[in-house]
């Protein structure tokens, strides 16, 4: 017994180490860009930046779509195959943007969102369906909130330092991570596949096709519509806060500090990493996943309070940046393979996470291009700052009103429909 609690307790670490390395090391190749600030440059009557962070989402945003069906059919063996391919294309395009002038290499930003919207679904493919897939997750989804500041940091220091231009500089942050994201791929790719008990505990995860993915969202059609509205929503403030957070933090007159990327948001990645583990303690499936409402309960309120408190002066911007920025993380991190995992779990669904993750992904992108837009041609005067205060209090009404809803609909569906004093299990499969 010992030993082979030993030997569990060494697979978690290692998938979670190697899982954590990965997508750490993807953000090299996606965000630096956005700390260069393209002063003085528009086209087409907006703003650069703008359009290549439009541009980049958009390729996200058509990937993920893609990704409904990639993600859900692909084979384990695959994987490893893939996860390279993706990110070498994005390097490349990277390369094509520092290449090709202005306004053409917009269409390099396009191709490079589109491989790496793929990564987070081939990742969690390698870790759903454990009994210790809340743990792992929680190590992979912290390694967003702390690697976008982190490489953002690097990109400002290659720049300050070096003298790199804003258009080589993403590609030359790329090659920081190239090295590191192939030994972590290879060691992600040795992790044994979940054993029996894993299996008895989370149910066996297999290949959705489409007669099945199209069962599953009949069954679900209100709640899934609510999270998909909720998770569009925090997407939304989610990109806008990572995306002009320099912007943010100019306005703050935190301007000459590069490191503030990252020391605000390691305290956020370590007490979100806390809150969450606190779910791996809850076995009963539907237990958990009624507590990940309540979670999401504080940490919509968390945002909406701190930026009322910040906006009325009771709040430092430095405090004020931090609980905003938790609050959001505690909502938007279980929607990215956690909570899914344990609906799957809770409701005995024959299916995997990526096909779900990949659903709500889809329409939470274009939420994001769409607010973009909004905000040159619709609210062009107003600053970022103010912008992302009152983006802020939108999205809390809107996340809170989708998420009751939501509850309120799963609470039903968790009700016992009794056929022989049993529970019916739901299996897409057979609902075609």
């Amino acid at each position: 017994m010992a030993d082979n609690t030993r030997k569990n307790t060494m697979v978690t670490l290692k998938a979670a180490f190697s899982a954590f390395g990965v997508y750490f090391c993807m953000y090299g190749f996606r965000k630096p860009f956005t700390v260069a600030s393209f002063e003085g440059l528009a086209y087409f009557g907006v703003d650069y930046k703008v359009l290549i962070i439009i541009a980049q989402v958009m390729g996200y945003f058509i990937s993920k779509f893609i990704g409904i069906r990639f993600i859900s059919e692909l084979k384990p063996e695959k994987r490893i195959f893939f996860l390279f391919t993706f990110i070498a294309i994005a390097e490349l395009a990277l390369l094509g943007f520092a290449i090709v002038p202005a306004p053409y290499n917009i269409l390099c930003m396009f191709i490079n969102g589109i491989p790496l919207g793929m990564i987070w679904g081939i990742v969690f493919s390698y870790i759903e369906g454990r009994k210790t897939t809340e743990i792992i997750g929680l190590f992979l989804c912290s390694s967003f909130v702390v690697s976008s500041g982190f490489t953002k940091s690097v990109g400002k220091f290659i720049m300050d330092t070096f003298g790199v231009s804003e258009f080589w500089m993403p590609f030359t942050a790329g090659l920081f991570f190239i090295i590191p994201l192939i030994i972590f791929g290879v060691l992600l790719n040795k992790i044994p596949q979940p054993s029996e008990e894993d299996i008895l505990l989370k149910n066996k995860r297999l290949p959705l096709d489409k007669p099945a993915r199209k069962a599953l969202i009949r069954q679900f059609f209100i709640p899934m519509m609510c999270i998909t509205v909720l998770y569009i929503s925090l997407t939304i403030l989610r990109d806008f806060r990572d995306n002009f957070n320099r912007e943010i933090w100019d306005a703050l007159n935190f301007k000459s500090d590069s490191s503030i990327f990252t020391i605000t948001e390691i305290p956020i990645a370590i007490v979100v990493l806390l809150v969450l583990s606190l779910m791996v303690r809850v076995k009963n499936n539907k237990r958990a996943f009624t507590y990940y409402h309540y979670i999401l309960f504080v940490g919509i309120g968390t945002v909406g309070f701190s930026t009322y408190f910040f906006q009325h002066h009771m709040m430092s911007p430095f405090l004020w940046m931090m609980l905003s920025g938790l609050g959001m993380y505690l909502c938007y991190i279980p929607f990215n393979g956690i909570y899914f995992d344990r609906m799957i779990a809770a409701f005995e669904i024959k299916g995997n996470v990526g096909f779900l993750i990949y659903f709500v992904d889809s329409f939470g992108y274009l939420g994001s291009v769409l607010i973009l837009l909004y905000k040159n041609f619709g609210s062009s005067k107003t600053t970022w700052l103010n912008f992302y205060i009152h983006l802020n209090y939108f999205i809390v009404i809107i996340v809170l009103i989708s998420s009751i809803i939501a509850y309120v609909a799963f609470k039903k569906k968790s009700k016992p429909k009794l056929n022989n004093n049993q529970y019916i299990n739901f299996d897409a499969s057979k609902m075609v």
